[in-house]
């Protein structure tokens, strides 16, 4: 997104926040949409010493369980997360509680690590950042209630297939591979997210092709 546009967004972020001793921020988007990057800059833009990232990629069920539930083949898909742990997290951060210990998922070891992060309760800006956070399905729609102002990152599929692909190849894959995964698995997941969007309060159009800016939502 272009510079000019976030930092518009950022102005309207704390000017909504001033009256709010704790403001929470839902950035979603389907897999490969960039949130965690975003995110970071969103942080980094606000209030770097009191803001946050909490990714609802910790809450990942582990492999074993995976395995032993047959969801291995569509690990990411909205089933394999803990939402009850992730709901429970939202609510204590709601309540201002000091020291939230919370996961993050490692990505080469394709685990989360549990207490990887601690959020304050000095932090005011926190920013949840994944893929179902405005998912219109139970139990996912109730997720939507704990958010100030919510954000989705809107990238043309096509990108997303790429994204997603050089990902695996990333992780050491082959290309056979990662297309064969992306069209199994991912690309499912972007559908899914797609076709089962709560309106946000913002779309914010990211792209590598030169299409970059933002547009009314719901509220905006």
């Amino acid at each position: 997104m272009e510079t000019l546009g976030l930092l518009k967004v950022i102005g309207e972020l704390r000017e909504r926040a001033v009256q709010k001793q704790r403001y929470l921020i839902g950035v979603a988007g389907p897999p490969g949409a960039g949130k965690s990057t975003f995110a970071e800059e969103l942080r980094l833009l606000l209030e770097p010493d009191s803001a946050a990232v909490v990714p609802m990629d910790g809450f990942h069920f582990d492999n074993i369980i995976l395995k032993q539930r047959g969801l291995l083949p569509r690990k990411g898909a909205p089933e394999t997360f803990d939402y009850r742990g992730f709901e429970i997290l939202l609510r204590r951060i709601r309540n201002f509680e000091p020291d939230i210990a919370i996961p993050v998922f490692d990505r080469e070891a394709d685990l989360a690590r549990a207490g990887a992060r601690i959020v304050d309760r000095d932090v005011k800006f926190i920013i949840v950042e994944g893929n179902y956070l405005l998912l219109d399905e139970a139990p996912w729609s109730g997720l939507a209630e704990y958010f100030d102002f919510s954000m989705f990152l809107d990238v043309p599929k096509a990108e997303l297939k790429e994204r997603l692909e050089q990902r695996w190849i990333t992780h050491g894959f082959s290309q056979e591979y990662a297309e064969a995964r992306v069209a199994r698995n991912d690309l499912p997941n972007v559908d899914r997210v797609l076709s089962a969007l709560k309106p946000p309060d913002l779309f914010l159009s990211c792209s590598t092709s030169g299409e970059q800016g933002f547009r009314a939502g719901r509220c905006c």
